[in-house]
Order: structure tokens, then sequence, then C-alpha cells
């Protein structure tokens, strides 16, 4: 199916989302083909809004089921989202989809290459991991469960708990869909820490595909000069327990840099002095 062509949005045009989002909670069953993705999310009604019309974003997603506040629902779809019927006051929406991450040849939301599983949702990607109001103005607090068969399962924000083939994250920030994040794979950790101002441990990690584990450490470096850059200019302190930043060819864009959990293309933050150049050093650090 071929994507919807680009639609052109002004400013002028604005108007807010019909509703307020609480909390969002998803999880992943992760297949290459038929990967199952629930979701589990707090709407009510935006009191700032003029038109409250339920529509979700949502593409290339098979809809396997819908129900709000418990109740089954048949959702009107489109190739660009779904509309449904809800109540005039707080309702929780769940819904199950399924998507086909190996043959997601657009790059954007969550696909595969070389066995890893990666998202890239901005600028509109996350309308294709699950129906959602995919729009920067909509912020909303994140918990993820991921289950896989793969020894590194990540998404945004802090570690919950972990156990065999499965992990949970919490993000406590209210972010936009198009800075979620989630990757899965035979992945090593490069580990670092970094002690904000006010004297708090964040625990770092630059992962790599094996073999790339001597690449790590000039980036390593420019992450916590960054943190700390941040902290002297801005007096913006990191506000997570945890820094991941994953470094792999696969990535199609050369970084994104989403909350607590960044994907680069290696070639922007892997190096080595034996085979890197000035330059090479130069836009890591940048």
């Amino acid at each position: 199916m071929r994507d919807a062509a680009p639609q052109t949005i002004y400013l002028a045009d604005y108007t807010p989302y019909g509703f307020i989002i609480d909390d969002v909670a998803l999880h992943f069953d992760l297949d290459p083909r038929k990967t199952r993705v629930k979701s589990r999310i707090s709407f009510r009604p935006n009191p700032d809004a003029s038109d409250h019309t339920f529509f979700l974003h949502g593409e290339n997603l098979s809809l396997v089921s819908a129900m709000i506040d418990g109740t089954p629902v048949s959702p009107e779809v489109t190739p660009q989202g779904l509309t449904c019927d809800v109540p005039d006051a707080p309702f929780v929406w769940e819904a199950e989809v399924e998507i086909d991450p190996m043959g997601n040849t657009a790059l954007e939301g969550l696909y595969m290459s070389n066995g890893m599983y990666c998202t890239q949702c901005e600028a509109e990607g996350f309308r294709k991991i699950t129906y959602y109001p995919d729009r920067p103005d909509v912020m909303a607090v994140f918990t993820v469960t991921i289950n896989g068969p793969h020894p590194v399962l990540l998404s945004n924000g802090n570690p919950v708990s972990s156990g065999k083939d499965t992990a949970e994250w919490h993000d406590p920030w209210p972010k936009p869909a198009y800075l979620f994040a989630l990757v899965a794979g035979d992945l090593v950790a490069h580990r670092g820490s970094f002690t904000t101002k006010s004297g708090r441990k964040v625990d770092l990690n630059l992962y790599v595909r094996p073999g790339d584990e001597g690449k790590c450490a000039f980036g390593m470096q420019a992450l916590k000069d960054s943190m700390k850059w941040d902290e002297d200019v801005y007096g913006r302190e990191y506000d997570l327990d945890l820094f991941n930043i994953v470094a792999v060819d696969d990535f199609n864009m050369g970084a994104m840099e989403n909350k607590g959990l960044n994907i680069f293309n290696s070639s922007a933050v892997l190096a080595s002095p034996e085979t890197s150049t000035d330059m090479n050093f130069e836009r890591i650090e940048a």
C-alpha cells in the first residue's frame, strides 16, 4: 500500500486536539512478520478544544480488536486512521494491531534490519506502530513492555523490570509520539556514568553490535561533555536515571534524539584512533 501524499498544514488552521491523554501503556510481542502491539490509553475531553471528534492516526496497521472501557467497539477504519463514537467523559481506549517490521521498507515506525528491531518516529512514523493521535502537541506519559527473544530490549525512560525475553520501561515525563523509541537486538554495552550538578548519578550505556566495542570511548566522553555543557550553559540537568545510546550501521538517519534513548548511525558516534580521521572525531563531538 502506498503512503498518502503529504498534505500542507498551515499554522493559521491549527486547532487543539479534542482530547487530553493522561497515560499510555504499550505492549509489544515482537515477531519479524507479525508483531502484535497492544495499547491502553486514558483519554479525557480537552476543555480548550472546539472539535471533539475522536480520530486516531494509523497507517499500514491490521486492527485485531478495539475496546472502550472494556466494551468491544467497531471503529470506522480508513488508510489514514480510524474514528469512533466515544463517551463525553474520561474513558480508556484499548486496541490490538498487527504490523510487519520486516516488510516495512519505509523505515518509519518499527522496522527490522539485520535481525535488529528499530524505530524511527519523526516526523509521523508512530502512526505505523499503533493507532494514536500522532501530532507533536499531544503529550503523554508512556509505559512500555517488550517481549522478544533478544539480549537487549530498550525503550525510553527508566527500566522498571526485566526478565528472560521481556523488559518494561517507564518514561515519567510527557512526550509526543515522534520521540518514542524501541530497539531490540543482539547488542553489547560500553558503560559509563555521569554525576549531575545536584550529585545524582546517571548510568550511561552506548550499545553497539559485537565487534564495535573498541570504538566507543570517544563517543562516551562526548556524551558526558555534552551533559555538562547543558548544565553549564542552560542550567539543564538530565532528569532520568539512565541515558542510552544505540549506534549501529542499520539506522537510516544520522541521528534521532529520542528522550533517554538516542539512536545514531554508527558513523556519527563510533571512532577509533587507528582508522578515524580528525573530521570523524569533530563530527562526533559536535
